[in-house]
């Protein structure tokens, strides 16, 4: 074979390469996308104000159902009529639910079942701080903590799975609000008990998500860990001295309710083979 009929068979051989390499790449978009949530139900816990709130509308606007519950639904009812004249997609429903009751959890699900066939996202978002120190606190304090932080989180994601089991729903997602106080342990006292179940909730979602592929199943579990957001949490801790409760939020450029609702967006956004096992964030001005 002469040099120029090589070169020509080296170029054709190259051309069928090029050719059949195409076929060869699976064709796959990373892009971010909510549209398979559209239309579905979402469970939003503590829905009233702050992040739950936030994150409630955020999910409207992206086309969702979404039942936001709490103690008190007066701002879910407000932020639902909110939610309707600004003509979002979606659809926000009030839900009265005491969630350190698991009767009333129960009955929220059982009620969830009868009118929306079921959850397929569930959003545990709820959580209470009592200023209870380990050395002095009060069994009364550590016991709301623990019905709300834990029991109540876990009652809930109990009943979502359930829900999406009896239903054949693969790709369901639980999304557990922690706290960078589930993470390390901050030198004030009225937080140690508090942080403990934050820590709990570390542990759960890690537990969650490894029974969740014993069951053999694609719904995904994820901790989303803010640090200081500018809410009523500290007030509601620092219940007895508002200028201190203040001057958490004064010293720095806090996160607001809507940087943790574009992080839960993110999660679900992510395509249904993508585990997100924890988002840990913080103003990048705070320190611990």
């Amino acid at each position: 074979m002469n040099p120029l009929e090589s070169e020509k068979t080296v170029e054709l051989l190259l051309g069928q390469e090029t050719k059949r390499a195409p076929s060869c790449v699976p064709k796959y978009s990373s892009t971010p996308s909510m549209e398979r949530w559209r239309g579905r139900l979402a469970l939003v816990t503590g829905a009233s104000a702050g992040i739950g709130a936030a994150v409630a509308r955020a999910l409207v606007q992206r086309g969702l159902k979404v039942l936001g519950c709490a103690r008190t639904v007066s701002n879910i009812e407000t932020l639902a009529a909110e939610c309707k004249s600004a003509g979002y997609p979606g659809t926000l429903l009030p839900y009265k639910c005491d969630l350190s009751n698991e009767e009333d959890i129960l009955s929220m699900f059982s009620a969830v079942r009868n009118q929306h066939n079921g959850v397929d996202i569930c959003i545990n978002n709820a959580g209470l701080a009592r200023p209870e120190p380990l050395l002095s606190g009060h069994t009364s304090g550590w016991k709301d903590m623990l019905n709300v932080n834990v029991l109540a989180v876990s009652i809930c994601t109990r009943e979502a799975y359930q829900s999406m089991k009896e239903r054949n729903v693969d790709d369901g997602h639980i999304i557990n609000i922690n706290s960078m106080s589930g993470h390390h342990v901050v030198p004030q006292s009225v937080v140690h008990f508090y942080s403990a179940t934050k820590y709990a909730i570390t542990a759960l979602t890690e537990g969650l998500r490894q029974e969740l592929r014993e069951a053999n199943t694609h719904i995904r579990a994820t901790c989303i860990s803010p640090g200081v957001v500018e809410t009523g949490f500290a007030f509601k801790l620092h219940d007895q001295d508002p200028v201190k409760a203040a001057e958490t939020y004064e010293h720095m450029k806090c996160l607001k309710p809507e940087d943790v609702a574009e992080a839960v967006i993110f999660v679900l956004s992510t395509p249904p083979h993508v585990q997100i096992g924890d988002i840990q964030m913080r103003p990048t001005e705070q320190v611990t």
